[in-house]
């Protein structure tokens, strides 16, 4: 018996696209300066089969789910608050952030704090596709691949299979 064909749907628009500052954590005394990327998303998503008017998936529904992801990061400095190295205190409209020696005091407005333990590429696109799993179970989908670039040549990638559609979940 042969294998069946799949399908799957590559998205990787140009506005598919967030501008951040972060700084990645390595241990507790090493950890890079603060300083920005313009990082690129694409997500790719597969199936067996594609439906009776022959589209797998619908794509706006995807492009509109990743435009937010990007905006809601856009142009702000992103800090890992599960991260153990950190010391991450809000007061007085202002983030504050112990590392090491480091202080850093930023307005509170261009924070967002991520429940991750760090920032990188990998839990940035692992993120992304935790996002969008919720909404593509069931669909007829059965695999979700992200990738978030940080520069040229340089990227991480996130694949996961989709969970069936949750017992007692309508939608």
């Amino acid at each position: 018996m042969s294998p069946a064909g799949r399908f799957r749907l590559v998205l990787a628009k140009e506005d598919f696209k967030f501008s951040v500052a972060h700084f990645t954590v390595f241990s507790a005394d090493d950890a890079e300066l603060l300083h920005g990327h313009n990082y690129r998303v694409a997500v790719e998503v597969e199936g067996p089969e594609v439906g009776e008017l022959g589209l797998l998936a619908d794509i706006d529904r995807i492009k509109s789910e990743v435009r937010r992801f990007c905006a809601t990061l856009d142009s702000r400095t992103l800090l890992p608050a599960a991260c153990p190295h950190l010391e991450l205190d809000r007061r007085g409209g202002q983030v504050h952030v112990g590392y090491a020696e480091r202080r850093y005091a930023l307005p509170e407005t261009d924070v967002l704090m991520l429940p991750i333990a760090n920032v990188t590429m990998e839990l940035l696109a692992k993120g992304l596709w935790e996002e969008l799993a919720p909404g593509l179970a069931g669909t007829g989908l059965d695999r979700i691949t992200v990738s978030v670039e940080e520069a040229p040549g340089q990227r991480a990638v996130y694949v996961r299979d989709l969970p069936t559609k949750a017992a007692g979940r309508t939608g």
